[in-house]
């Protein structure tokens, strides 16, 4: 699959960059210019109700997306409509505001765990200030079946001719939801692979996919916040490239989430399957 052009991403908030390199070719070397292969990555201000709320260092594409998925795994907000309005504000060098309008009962609650604090492009905790808001309890979910070693291999296989901004910088995290059958029918990247995640759920909410019929994959380890997320968003299945890490395989145990890690070409080592523990 060939790499996409620079005018198929600008319309998703994609701004190419060009920049001057001197890249070592055998014995010499030679300076040229790389057009498209930079990531870009800006602060990101998910501002609710005219108050920030959290700044995340994020790639700007699939910005709505981003809003409404941090807010439901983030339990800002428990359903699409508690937001009424979510408006891009570019405010160039300086970043860009997701300005979001929810309901009173949200923003109540969401002012007493305030933070306006700064999540970098791999921070887990957003900001998160005591170990209250860390921990919270996670909901138990419904167990799902296992997808199976072929479903995955599938996936794995789609994968990078999918990442369409990773050809470009390789540099970007990505998170798929997979059908029953491990064709990919949605991918969001990031820089940060959380926010690729969040991105993800947001894109299944306003779409409306099915999400009992299918697994995530993530082109990263599967740490308890990327475990926490997925449980948020009740999505059975969380299929990792990398390891898992402890307290993932705990949370994903007790919250009847599916946990597969070391996702690769002719391997996958299954952390917990439904309601079963693997030991």
């Amino acid at each position: 699959m060939a790499a996409p052009k620079r005018d198929e991403l600008a319309g998703n908030g994609y701004q190419p960059v060009n920049i001057r390199v001197r890249e070592r070719q055998d014995d010499r070397w030679v300076q040229r210019t790389l057009p498209d292969s930079v990531s870009q990555e800006c602060p990101v201000a998910l501002v609710y109700n005219g108050i920030s709320h959290a700044v995340m260092m994020a790639t700007p594409t699939d910005l709505e997306d981003f809003a409404l998925g941090f807010s439901l795994s983030e339990r800002i907000v428990t359903e699409p409509d508690q937001i009424f309005e979510t408006e891009i504000v570019d405010h160039g060098e300086q970043g860009i505001e997701l300005q979001m309008h929810i309901h009173g009962a949200c923003a109540n609650a969401l002012k007493l765990t305030q933070r306006n604090l700064i999540g970098p492009t791999g921070c887990g905790l957003c900001g998160k200030a005591t170990l209250e808001q860390l921990r919270q309890p996670l909901p138990t979910r419904q167990p799902r079946p296992l997808p199976g070693p072929e479903q995955v291999q599938t996936a794995l296989t789609e994968l990078d001719q999918h990442q369409r901004l990773q050809q470009l910088t390789g540099t970007m995290h990505a998170a798929c939801w997979c059908d029953n059958e491990g064709r990919i029918q949605l991918l969001r990247e990031d820089v940060g692979r959380h926010n690729a995640l969040d991105k993800l759920i947001g894109a299944l909410r306003r779409t409306e996919h099915r999400q009992g019929e299918g697994f995530a994959l993530v082109s990263s380890r599967g740490s308890y916040e990327m475990v926490a997320k997925a449980v948020e968003a009740d999505l059975g299945t969380l299929v990792t490239v990398s390891g898992v890490t402890a307290m993932a395989i705990r949370d994903a145990r007790q919250a009847g989430l599916n946990l597969i890690g070391f996702a690769r070409r002719g391997r996958q080592v299954v952390y917990t399957s439904g309601d079963s523990a693997h030991d």
